[in-house]
Order: C-alpha cells, then sequence, then structure tokens
C-alpha cells in the first residue's frame, strides 16, 4: 500500500490508470472526445480505485477453517451498497405509498340518476334520453330554417310514414287511381309555392334548395306503399311457415306429449270399431281425414290437464287467523242453527254459498249432516278443517316472541315464598291444597253428559274457576278440543294481551291436571291429553312456566314441612305424597329436561323427592307405594345422566326388608350401613308378607291408583310391591355400575338378598331374586377386575454414574444437533425458523421506521427553512418601512427647525 495520505493515494492510483489528463504546453488546447467504450473503462478503472481506497465499503468474515476450492456465501459484504440500495427501494416503494396515504383515487360516476336508489335502469335511461333531447334542441329553438316545418294542428307530414293512421282508408285499388291532381293540391293544399324562384335558382354553386309540400306529400305516399309492400310480404312469409308447421304437426305432437284416447270427448274419441250416430253426421258436416285428424288434436289438447299455480306458504301469523275466523264462522253457523234460522241467511256468509239450486229437504234432515250435490253443507267446509286440525297431533303455534326478555321481567319472583313467616306458618299450620278451587266437589258429576254440540269460540280463562265453568258438562275426550281452541281464538300474533292470556293459561291447566286426578276418580286419560298442550306452552313462555310449576313446588314443600312438624311417624300427619303430586312430579320429568348439571324447575323437584325418601317414614303400604313412585320417578329422571341417590338405594333395601321374610333379627345385624329406622318396629310389623297365602298367589303389575287410595290391602299388594322393589333394585344396579363405588354401594345388598329366604316366597318371586342376584353377582365381578390397587407414580430409574468421557465423532452443528425423533426435529426447525423470520421482519421494520423517520425530518427542515425565509422576507419589508418611516420623521422635524429658524 502506498504512503502518505489518502489524496496523494488517490492521485498516484489515477496517475497508474491513466486517467489524469497531460498538461499542453500549446496556445491552443484541443479536448479529445471519447467513445463509450472508453467512457465504460474509465468508469470501472475509478469503481476499482474507489473501492480500494474505502476499505470499510466491503466487509469479510473471517473464516475458521479455510477449505480451498469451496465457495461459502456470506463471507464477503458490502454493507454500504446493500444500505443504499434499500433506501433506493424504499423511496421506490414505501416513500410512495407514505406520501399517497390520504389520498383516495376512483372514478365518480356523475351520470343522471346513477346513485338514486329509488329509480329503476328504465326510468334511469328515459331521463338521460329526455336530458340529451333538451341539450340537443337548445340551440335549434329559434332557428326559422328547420326542415320539419309545422302544419296540419303543429304535426310535421314528415313523420307520418303511414296513411292508414291519418284517416284516408284507401284501399288497395284506390292507392293507384284515386291520386289527387296536381291542380287541387297547388291551389287547395298549400302546394306550389315558390315553383318559380326554385326553377330559377336551380344551377351548379348554388345552395340545396327547400322542398315544396308537394315533394313531401309525394315522398310520404312513397313511404307508405313502400311500407305497405313489406307488411304484405311479412305476411306471405308468415304465412308459409305456418303451412309448414302444419306438416310437421305429428313430430311436433310426438315431442309434447303422448298419444292418449282416454282424454278425447265421447264425440271426437271414435274408434275404428264404433260408427258415428246418425245425429253425429247430421249434426257435423263431413271433414276430410287430415282436418278430422287436426280437429282430434285440438280437442285432446283441451281437455288435458293444465298445471294450476299454487298459493304460497302461509306465514304462522296468517294461519292463526284463518284459524280464529274458521272457528268463528262455525260458531255463527251453530248459533243459526240453534236458535232455527236460515243457514247463510246473514250478509257476510252469502259470498260463501253455493250458486247451485239446493235439494229440496225432508223432514229427518238435522240441517248438520247432509251433503247436497256441490259438497258439504250444514257444518260447512270451515268446521271440517278446523276438526282435522282437533284431532290431529298437537304442535306448539306459539313462536317465542321477542318480548320476551320483558315478561320475564314483569314476572318477578310471584312463585317463590322465603320468608321467615311463611315457613313458621308452614310448620304450625294446616296442610294446604295445591288447588285452591270452590269448584273441588264437581268431581263426582255424572259420566253422561248431555250431548249437545260443542260450541267454537271460547274466552281465555284467567282462573282455574273460570275453566271449570267453562268444562262444566263436558265430556272429557272434549276437553283438550276445547283448550285447543282456546289457543287458536287467543294467539299471540291476534293482539296484545293473547301473550299474557296463554301465560296464565299454562297455569290454569296445571292447576286442572292437579284436580283431575285428585281421588277418588283420577282421570289419566285426560292427563295424557292435557300433557301435551302444557308442553307447547311451556315451551313458547318457558319463563312463566316455570315459574307456574315452581310455585307448586314450593307448596308442595311447604306441605312437607307441616307434616314433619306434626310428627313424622304420626299416622294422621300427611307427609308422603298423594296422586296430585305424583302426577305433578311425573308431569315435571315429561316437561322439562331431567339431564342438566342444574335446573330452574327439576333441580327443585329433584331435592323435594330426596326430601320425601330421606325425611319421611314408613308407616304403611300406601307410603310404600308412594316411595316405590318416587324412585321409578328418579330411575327416569336420571336416566341420562346417572348421577347416584344414596335416598333411593336406602329406600329400595327397607321396602325389601320390610315385605319380604328374612333372617335378620336387629338393625345392627345388617350387612353395609345403609339407616332403618323403622326395621322391626311395630307399625311396620304388618307389612311382611304372610308366607302361607302368598305361597298360592302370582307375582302381578301393581295398580297405584288403588293402592294409593285405599287403606286396607292383602297379600297381593305386598307381593306386587316387593316384585317391584326387586325390579328397581337391578335397574338401578345396571345404571350405576360404572361408579367407582360400585362395589361398596352393592356388596351388602347382595347379602341382604342372600339372606331372605327363598322358600317362603312365590316361585316367580324366587325366580327373580335369583335372576338378580345373578346380574348383580356378574357386575361387581366386572367391577372388580376394572379396578386396580393404588401404586406410588412410576418413575424412572436412576441410572449408576458413570465416569466414561463422551467423545463426538463430528463437529457439525447439523448433526449435533439432530434429534432422532423426526417430528421434534422437524418442530425444532420450524421454530428456529420462526425466530429468524422474526429477527428479519423486526429489522425490517426499524429500518423502515428509520427512513420514514428521516423524510419526515427532510420535510420538517424544509418546512422550516421556508417558514424562517417568509420570516425574514416579512422582518425585512417591515424593516424597510420603518426606516423609511424614520427617515421622513427626521426630515420632518429638521424641516421644523428651518421654519423656527426663519
Amino acid at each position: 500500500m502506498a504512503k502518505g495520505s489518502q489524496l496523494s493515494q488517490l492521485k498516484t492510483a489515477l496517475n497508474k490508470a491513466g486517467l489524469t489528463h497531460q498538461p499542453q504546453h500549446g496556445k491552443k488546447r484541443k479536448r479529445a472526445v471519447l467513445d463509450d467504450k472508453e467512457k465504460e473503462r474509465r468508469a470501472t478503472k475509478l469503481r476499482e480505485i474507489q473501492q480500494k481506497m474505502n476499505p470499510f465499503d466491503v466487509k469479510v468474515t473471517k473464516l475458521k477453517h479455510d477449505v480451498g476450492g469451496r465457495k461459502i456465501a456470506g463471507v464477503m459484504g458490502r454493507p454500504a451498497q446493500s444500505k443504499q440500495a434499500g433506501i433506493e427501494q424504499r423511496k421506490k416503494t414505501l416513500l410512495k405509498e407514505y406520501e399517497e396515504r390520504d389520498r383516495t383515487g376512483g372514478i365518480v360516476d356523475r351520470r343522471f340518476g346513477e346513485s338514486d336508489p329509488t329509480m329503476n335502469p328504465e326510468e334511469r335511461m328515459l331521463e338521460r334520453f329526455t336530458r340529451e333531447r333538451q341539450r340537443a334542441s337548445k340551440g335549434d329553438a329559434f332557428n326559422l330554417d328547420d326542415e320539419d316545418e309545422l302544419t296540419h294542428y303543429g304535426q310535421s307530414l314528415s313523420k307520418l310514414d303511414d296513411f292508414d293512421n291519418v284517416g284516408l282508408g284507401l284501399d288497395d285499388e284506390e292507392e293507384d287511381e284515386g291520386q289527387i291532381d296536381r291542380r287541387t293540391v297547388e291551389k287547395s293544399h298549400f302546394g306550389g309555392f315558390g315553383d318559380d324562384e326554385d326553377e330559377s335558382d336551380d344551377g351548379e354553386g348554388q345552395p340545396e334548395r327547400k322542398r315544396s309540400k308537394a315533394e313531401v306529400m309525394a315522398e310520404v305516399i312513397a313511404k307508405s306503399k313502400e311500407h305497405k309492400f313489406l307488411r304484405q310480404n311479412q305476411q306471405e312469409e308468415d304465412e308459409n311457415l305456418r303451412h309448414e308447421l302444419d306438416q310437421e304437426l305429428d313430430s311436433i305432437r310426438s315431442l309434447l306429449y303422448a298419444a292418449d284416447t282416454s282424454l278425447l270427448p265421447v264425440e271426437s274419441a271414435t274408434t275404428s270399431e264404433s260408427k258415428p250416430s246418425v245425429d253425429d253426421v247430421l249434426v257435423r258436416p263431413a271433414l276430410p281425414d287430415q282436418d278430422q285428424e287436426y280437429d282430434q288434436f285440438v280437442r285432446e289438447l283441451a281437455f288435458e290437464a293444465r298445471a294450476k299455480p299454487k298459493d304460497r306458504t302461509k306465514t304462522e301469523e296468517e294461519i292463526a287467523l284463518e284459524e280464529k275466523e274458521a272457528l268463528e264462522k262455525a260458531e255463527r253457523q251453530r248459533i243459526r242453527r240453534m236458535n232455527g234460522e236460515e243457514d247463510g241467511s246473514s250478509d257476510e256468509d252469502e259470498g260463501d254459498r253455493k250458486k247451485g239450486k239446493r235439494r229440496v229437504q225432508g223432514g229427518d234432515d238435522l240441517e248438520d249432516d247432509f251433503m247436497d250435490e256441490d259438497g258439504w253443507n250444514g257444518l260447512g267446509a270451515g268446521l271440517k278443517n278446523v276438526q282435522d286440525d282437533e284431532e290431529g297431533s298437537i304442535e306448539g303455534d306459539e313462536g317465542e316472541d321477542e318480548e320476551e326478555e320483558e315478561s320475564e321481567e314483569q314476572g318477578g319472583d310471584d312463585g317463590e315464598s322465603t320468608s321467615e313467616e311463611d315457613d313458621v306458618e308452614g310448620e304450625a299450620g294446616s296442610t294446604e291444597e295445591l288447588i285452591s278451587t270452590s269448584r273441588k266437589t264437581s268431581l263426582k258429576k255424572t259420566s253422561s253428559a248431555t250431548s249437545q254440540e260443542l260450541p267454537f269460540t271460547f274466552p281465555c280463562p284467567s282462573t282455574h274457576d273460570e275453566f271449570l265453568e267453562i268444562v262444566e258438562n263436558i265430556r272429557d275426550e272434549d276437553v283438550p278440543i276445547i283448550v285447543k281452541r282456546i289457543r287458536t281464538l287467543h294467539h299471540a300474533s291476534l293482539a296484545e294481551d293473547n301473550k299474557f292470556k296463554l301465560q296464565a293459561l299454562a297455569g290454569v291447566l296445571l292447576d286442572h291436571i292437579l284436580y283431575i286426578t285428585s281421588p277418588p276418580t283420577p282421570k289419566f286419560a285426560l292427563l295424557s291429553s292435557l300433557i301435551p298442550h302444557i308442553y307447547s306452552l311451556s315451551k313458547s313462555y318457558p319463563i312463566q312456566s316455570a315459574q307456574h310449576f315452581i310455585a307448586k313446588l314450593n307448596l308442595m314443600q311447604k306441605n312437607l314441612k307441616r307434616g314433619l312438624s306434626h310428627g313424622v311417624t304420626d299416622p294422621e300427619s300427611r307427609t308422603w305424597p298423594g296422586l296430585p303430586e305424583l302426577s305433578l312430579l311425573r308431569v315435571v320429568g315429561i316437561i322439562w329436561s331431567t339431564s342438566d348439571m342444574n335446573h330452574h324447575v327439576v333441580s327443585p323437584a329433584r331435592v323435594l323427592i330426596g326430601s320425601y325418601l330421606g325425611l319421611c317414614r314408613v308407616r304403611s303400604i300406601q307410603d310404600l307405594t308412594s316411595g316405590l313412585f318416587l324412585c321409578t320417578l328418579f330411575l327416569q329422571y336420571e336416566e341420562l345422566s346417572k348421577r347416584l341417590i344414596p335416598e333411593v338405594i336406602n329406600f329400595l333395601v327397607n321396602s325389601v326388608l320390610h315385605l319380604a321374610p328374612h333372617n335378620f333379627k336387629e338393625a345392627a345385624s345388617l350387612p353395609g350401613n345403609f339407616p332403618s329406622p323403622d326395621f322391626r318396629s311395630e307399625r311396620c310389623s304388618s307389612l311382611s308378607l304372610n308366607v302361607r297365602k302368598a305361597k298360592k298367589l302370582a307375582l302381578l303389575k301393581p295398580d297405584m291408583t288403588s293402592l294409593l287410595a285405599r287403606e286396607s290391602h292383602g297379600e297381593q299388594a305386598k307381593l306386587d310391591l316387593l316384585g317391584v322393589s326387586l325390579d328397581l333394585l337391578g335397574q338401578f344396579g345396571n345404571m350405576y355400575k360404572g361408579l367407582d363405588g360400585f362395589i361398596e354401594l352393592y356388596e351388602p345388598i347382595v347379602d341382604i338378598l342372600q339372606g331372605i329366604n327363598s322358600k317362603d316366597l312365590p316361585t316367580e318371586l324366587e325366580a327373580k331374586r335369583s335372576s338378580l342376584l345373578d346380574t348383580l353377582g356378574r357386575l361387581l365381578k366386572f367391577a372388580r377386575q376394572s379396578r386396580h390397587p393404588l401404586r406410588l407414580q412410576a418413575h424412572k430409574p436412576i441410572p449408576i454414574p458413570s465416569y466414561i468421557p463422551k467423545f463426538e465423532h463430528t463437529t457439525s452443528n447439523y448433526l449435533r444437533n439432530r434429534d432422532p425423533d423426526h417430528e421434534r426435529n422437524e418442530a425444532a426447525k420450524l421454530r428456529t425458523q420462526y425466530k429468524q423470520e422474526k429477527k428479519g421482519a423486526i429489522r425490517e421494520l426499524r429500518k423502515d421506521a428509520r427512513f420514514l423517520a428521516a423524510e419526515q425530518q427532510k420535510k420538517q427542515k424544509e418546512k422550516d427553512r421556508a417558514y424562517n425565509d417568509k420570516l425574514k422576507r416579512v422582518f425585512g419589508s417591515i424593516e424597510g418601512e420603518r426606516a423609511e418611516q424614520k427617515a421622513l420623521e427626521r426630515e420632518k422635524e429638521r424641516e421644523k427647525k428651518r421654519a423656527g429658524r426663519k
């Protein structure tokens, strides 16, 4: 490397490269002209000198192990050039985006009506055409040399192309012979003006003359003849095409449909075997074979069934309105028939009557079940549709309103009573009835109700007493029809208050269910028919319906507290639920979801049933029947969730101990830890099965209604209840077989079943007990096989420390960092690549930020410099003006002094 400063080194390098000019000593200095090759050579040498003179422009990465002949990328880099290239690239892309960040481009459509959404495309095109014609006619508003001169009441003759529309009405023969002569046209029709002038003006180089009225009329007549000729030609072409279609009718007809002689009328469907009658020959003229065949085809097309348009699908509101109007119309007809009035005499039903003549009615006609020639009369088609709807499946026709949230807020917590005063009254007061009605004694009404026609319209009852007034003297099978008609007449979409009426109707139906299931004559068939209506109302208004159910459950819980406060073992205290309460709990399981973890209706019902089974004591067969029914309800409730209910298992075990003969003497000798407070008690001694009498009986399905109603029961009831207990134990065992504590739960039950004296049981009951023992034994075996003893957590054994040195067979980073697990290795590669890309993205973002900051700083400096220059100009002008003002003031002072001297 040459010594000296960088300037001396640069001069030496330029001299060696021959890039310096030699001094010329002559007077005339000639500048050498360089060609392109010489320029390129000099530029290359300058770049080489620049690279050699600037050692910081090249960045070299030192290799630890340099292998000859191996090319490694990234060893030598040029950071200055890379930085300059990045800046240039950002100027082309990032700087353009930054400068155009607030600009909004696009084409604004300024055509008339394009931004008006109320105009359709036809109106837009018409308005644009009108605007265009208006603009075109602005310049011709005052043009006196218009070719289309207006004559004949402001109508131009040049636009009348056809005289058929004017009123001349010439025939084909008169068009050639009936022309008007030239004299008449010239004298009477404003023709011939300026003919001499026109003739004198004819010549070359003269402007085109204006046509006379005669020439215009001649042109119009010629155009009309031409149009008439074109119409005749088009008519001939259409006639020829029609003949061609007639000839090809057979092929077209075969494509349209297949021939079917059954659709032909009687007079045209004559076969080859049948001969036409004399009347047909006389009436119809003889036609050629081709015309007769064509006539036959036309008749077939006339009698062919055509497609009819269908009505659109009606909305729920429209369907409800039609059903309501049909019921009201049928009710009006029923009232007229009751009053002996003529059917269809009112003005509103006059349009519905048939136009045909009614047949003569006989003396036995009842005007409600006969048919005339046109269809149903009497009850009418509207009643038929209504009855069809009522006999079919009942669906929920009230959709959930959008105002449900408001009704939820208005509903409040009326069904809840959690005050301390109510609790005190519940413990000390008398038992409250679930239905507070004054018509409780009307259950004993005669079953043979008066056979009268059922009305079609009813008011919507708000209380149970009003509903009883409506269904009084009505057969049980007609009560669901009445409920259906009430819901139809008071659909939620027909009036604003109907929603609240239907919400109250759900509570009324719930009261009626408790009412009809009360002893001594419960009506379970009517209960089954009313459940779909309650389900539909509960689905439409779940919050209000849930409040009705919760109110009844709260009342049942109060009654339980009163019964427990009077004495749990007192025979007179009412602790166990009766038929109405059991029916309500059964309806809860049907209407609401019992598999939820927490439900607003089912959860309180589950707690209430558990309280019955856990707190109440067995005193009679009725108590056992009620408890077994509650166990059945729990089996249905927990069919999906399979939650463990200890009260159920405990009650079933005690039921078996109460009824079956066994060898257990005391409660302490019982297997397991089942609480048995009533075991071998005096009040339960009568519940034990009489072995001698039971041997002669057969196992039957128990009648829960009779068992809950009667006080004295025989051995058959005890035998049936024992069979039910064994069945329930088996079903609960099958449901709880997946529990972790199944062995601890059912091993004592198996021991109790084995302790029963099998010799004293009937054959059928003994077979059931043996089958249950086999099933439970098999389930316990599988549970023991699936259970493993608890062990400590298995750890990898600690190896003995080794002091052998670890040798690496290779120094390659790729092989050293390689993982034998392929998926883990690929994941590590992806993580490394992600880190590298993230670092690169952050680095580029920082460079972009620095570039934008530099550009913003440049713009700010330009603004500041322009502002300072402007201030300097302003201050300079102000200072100049101030200097002139002071000079003027000094001059005035001097003038005053001079004037004072004088």
